[in-house]
């Protein structure tokens, strides 16, 4: 993980206007979201594992999934997972009525980022901060 300085740290918005602004430019809401905290990932890359520029942000008026939910921006960083190929060796169905979790752990959840991603996520980030600022 690299923390990346940015203007959008403390800065509050409407999460309605964000996912308007954010999601035509590629952004995604993360999936490891809560109904008090979650983020906006840019996938930069799948190839080695996956880079991600994260602008992660908790909410400070409402709750993510109601109406007029104003959240706040943390410190955005670089994440890079590096994930083993093939089949997963601890996969496993809790019950005959469970899905299961098809994909593979992770090898390194913190992986390294490759120093080319750090200049593709610095410049995806002052975009970002053009589109919102």
């Amino acid at each position: 993980m690299i923390e990346l300085s940015s203007q959008l740290e403390g800065k509050r918005f409407d999460l309605y206007q964000l996912e308007q602004t954010l999601k035509p430019m590629g952004y995604s809401i993360g999936g490891n979201w809560d109904y008090d905290q979650g983020s906006f990932d840019y996938k930069m890359s799948d190839e080695p594992g996956y880079q991600f520029l994260r602008l992660p942000f908790t909410a400070v008026e409402g709750q993510l999934d109601a109406k007029n939910c104003v959240v706040q921006f943390s410190r955005p960083f670089l994440l890079g997972h590096v994930y083993q190929e093939g089949m997963d060796d601890h996969a496993h169905v809790d019950n005959s009525n469970a899905s299961f979790n098809q994909f593979s752990e992770p090898v390194e959840k913190d992986g390294d980022v490759p120093d080319r991603f750090v200049k593709i996520g610095q410049t995806l980030l002052k975009d970002a901060e053009n589109a919102l600022l």
